[in-house]
């Protein structure tokens, strides 16, 4: 697994250096030099395009992870962890390209949120001349991608909990006078942080180098750096390659520059955080920040939920006037339109995501049942879980397609498959590591008392215990390969097509009811996974109640 993870983004950065630097026989470019560095550098917008990438990966996690580390405090002990303990799995499954065009209908100045308020507060007629979609400073981009990283930061605070003995640490604070919520932020959350610290990182590169989130809501003139990378990729004259390669270089090192900042930022922040400690504030401020941490997160997981039920109306609206709240007429007609376009990429879609997951699953099992008999955890295992994670994707997967059509390697399924699976390994290892390990290891024990062989004692003990996780873990991969944009874009050499690049190929020119219908039909499968989840263990332990909730 650790091969699979390092070896293709090693390759991909690899491919990209020397045509960077003007060197690509293929093309009859055998000088290597600073030409390609200085075309780059006259670009115009290249500045501001670099600016745009370093912004969103500075400021999406750090508004995500203060809106996580808010609500975690303000409902420490109470019904509301346990609720969105079970929402947070199906948020995280929505692709990122659905949620950016539900909240496209949602803030759009011909959106829900401008209707529900005209004419009768705002008094316009007609939609309002406001530049919220695709604005100059990437405002809206950046909230779509806080909507979707907080789920993630979620599950994985959830996930790192139980290792601190949290309620321990707020009752021993409680103890000395500390209001709950500063109690929560006093003493667990300075030991969450560093649990946090990778998928932090992970953020931080999504961000920076995001191209269908950016496609839909970010800017345009000029777009984003990793929009203009799949640009001069993109482009007939293939000497524009080599301007791709030192873009994508620059995403790389503008990815590392913005984790660089937030490390230095730790430590200021840390030194600001023991000031704040020190200074004895057990009750100031409880009241406000109980407020904001669950009014913050209602807002905004209540966004996303909005956002997607938007995807569901406009799928079925027929007549939609500015300023009625809702449609005149209901139509299936897009679906109609949509019906003899949708077999391929609704095969391909399930056909990756399926084999994808399936891969990652007896990957992620393997290693963890082998971490489990040898009785200790490898170090490199989780850098090497991140590392698809923390590169980002527009640097390497652009440099391994270069290496694949010199090594003519024929884009197909197979590719864009084995692309999908270097994403979702990640995200099944995250979701099923904690309950792997947190069997209770006398199981193990007492059928080795009664004979049985370690493979054996999986098979009938493990497997069904954890057929729950395995379920989730699975819905979780099924979910991730859904939204791959880029993986099936670059490796599938644009002949894959899937749900999600038919979605984000009419973000710049397509109706919204046919959008709706696309994106909707992307965020479906991943929740219908998640259902599936759910319902399995409860069908095959129907006779057996106590099994359905193990380790869930």
């Amino acid at each position: 697994m650790i091969a699979l993870l390092t070896l293709p983004v090693l390759a991909g950065l690899s491919a990209i250096l020397l045509p960077a630097f003007g060197y690509l026989p293929a093309l009859q470019h055998d000088e290597p030099g600073l030409m390609v560095w200085r075309e780059l550098f006259t670009t115009p917008g290249i500045g501001r395009s670099a600016w745009l990438s370093l912004s969103a990966a500075l400021l999406t996690p750090l508004l995500s992870l203060t809106l996580v580390m808010l609500f975690l405090a303000s409902t420490s002990g109470t019904r509301w962890a346990s609720a969105m303990r079970r929402l947070v799995a199906p948020l995280l499954a929505v692709p990122h390209a659905a949620a950016a065009f539900g909240l496209a209908f949602l803030i759009a100045p011909s959106g829900l949120m401008f209707r529900l308020v005209s004419p009768e507060l705002s008094g316009w007629q007609r939609p309002p001349d406001l530049l919220i979609l695709n604005d100059s400073l990437g405002l809206t981009m950046m909230l779509g991608l806080v909507l979707k990283e907080i789920p993630f930061l979620l599950l994985m605070a959830l996930a790192a909990l139980p290792q601190l003995n949290a309620d321990q640490r707020v009752n021993m604070a409680r103890s000395l006078g500390y209001r709950p919520i500063l109690a929560w932020l006093w003493t667990v959350a300075p030991a969450l942080y560093p649990l946090l610290r990778l998928p932090l990182f992970a953020v931080i590169a999504f961000a920076s180098a995001t191209v269908d989130v950016a496609l839909i809501l970010g800017p345009t003139l000029p777009p984003t750096l990793s929009v203009r990378i799949i640009g001069w990729f993109s482009d007939p004259d293939l000497n524009q390659r080599l301007l791709a390669s030192a873009a994508a270089l620059l995403q790389l090192m503008i990815t590392l520059s913005a984790i660089g900042v937030w490390i230095a930022a730790e430590k200021i922040v840390a030194g600001l955080y023991r000031a704040l400690l020190l200074s004895g504030n057990r009750r100031q401020g409880h009241a406000v920040l109980n407020v904001l941490g669950k009014s913050l997160m209602v807002i905004t997981l209540g966004t996303l939920l909005i956002s997607l039920m938007l995807l569901v109306v406009q799928a079925f609206a027929g007549t939609w006037r500015f300023p009625d709240n809702l449609p005149a007429t209901w139509t299936l007609q897009h679906w109609q339109t949509v019906g003899p376009l949708l077999l391929a990429p609704l095969g391909n879609t399930l056909l990756l995501g399926l084999l994808s997951t399936a891969l990652a699953v007896l990957l992620v099992v393997a290693v963890l049942e082998h971490e489990s008999r040898q009785g200790r955890k490898p170090a490199q295992i989780l850098w090497a879980i991140y590392i698809p994670l923390l590169v980002p994707q527009v640097a390497f997967l652009y440099g391994l397609t270069l290496l694949l059509e010199q090594l003519r390697w024929q884009p197909g399924l197979m590719m864009v498959g084995f692309a999908h699976s270097l994403f979702v390994v990640p995200y099944v290892y995250l979701s099923l590591a904690e309950p792997y390990r947190r069997l209770d290891p006398r199981w193990q024990q007492l059928a080795a008392t009664l004979g049985a062989s370690p493979n054996r004692t999986w098979w009938h003990i493990k497997l069904p215990m954890l057929l729950a996780p395995l379920a989730t873990a699975f819905a979780v991969g099924l979910a991730v390969s859904i939204g791959q944009y880029l993986a099936t874009l670059l490796t599938g050499a644009g002949r894959v097509t899937t749900l999600t690049t038919e979605a984000v190929a009419l973000a710049s020119g397509g109706t919204r009811g046919t959008i709706a219908v696309w994106a909707l039909l992307q965020a479906a499968i991943p929740m219908l996974g998640f259902a599936m989840a759910l319902m399995l263990p409860r069908f095959w332990w129907r006779k057996r109640r106590d099994m359905t909730g193990q380790l869930t």
